[in-house]
């Protein structure tokens, strides 16, 4: 339920902020100095929603933790834990992205040089949040594959959104700039990101809390142990 519920709130927060005229990556200081001195409101509600939106994450990772816990220390593994940790650290860096619009709402109005600044700072710190999300998504989904607890397109679904989100972190220079083909990485990738956690949340709630996920004793997924 955790799963769905964090999915909902950040999808929840861009249905108020987009609509709104939310600048993208790389947008020009002028649009920027619009928005944030204009849509004070908007800035507001779709930050009032991000702290339960980031425990609801934790509690997601824990969640899925239990269920792949018992099966992975039989295997010697911790794709789960480094799962946990990609979600962890997202929710601190997005904390630093969330800062960065409060403190445009009182910049914007009156001094260009900071907005400037925190805008800079927001792009670059907003692309590489899509490190951990994309450890989030390699530990969990290689984790729910190794152990059989998740289907082999859901776990594709989630290295796909992995590799796109590191390849928007690894380019942040070029997508901070350029955007364009380059900006749609991270787009795609955090769409992939929302269905994917979703459909985890869904196979939690199906899951016997009294059955932990089965050991594959022939894998053809296994990569190397975490």
């Amino acid at each position: 339920m955790a799963a769905i519920g964090f999915a909902a709130m950040i999808v929840l927060a861009n249905v108020i902020m987009v609509p709104a005229g939310m600048p993208l990556t790389g947008a020009e200081i002028g649009e920027v100095t619009a928005f944030f001195a204009t849509e004070g409101l908007a800035v507001g509600v779709g930050s009032a929603l991000t702290p339960a939106a980031w425990i609801l994450a934790t509690f997601f990772g824990a969640g899925a933790l239990a269920a792949l816990w018992h099966s992975e220390r039989e295997r010697g593994e911790a794709w789960s834990l480094l799962g946990l940790a990609g979600l962890a650290l997202q929710n601190a860096t997005f904390a630093g992205v969330v800062a960065a619009r409060l403190a445009l709402t009182s910049t914007a109005p009156h001094d260009r040089s900071a907005t400037t600044g925190l805008w800079a700072l927001h792009d670059a710190v907003f692309t590489l949040n899509g490190a951990f999300l994309a450890l989030a998504l390699l530990g969990l989904s290689v984790g729910g594959l190794r152990t059989g607890l998740i289907r082999p397109w859901h776990g594709a679904l989630g290295l796909l959104a992995a590799a796109l989100q590191f390849a928007s972190a690894t380019f942040a220079h070029w997508v901070i700039d350029n955007g364009g083909l380059l900006g749609l990485l991270g787009l795609v990738g955090w769409l992939m990101w929302v269905v994917w956690i979703v459909a985890y949340g869904i196979v939690l709630i199906r899951q016997n809390p009294d059955t932990p996920a089965r050991t594959l004793t022939n894998d053809r997924t296994s990569t190397a142990p975490a």
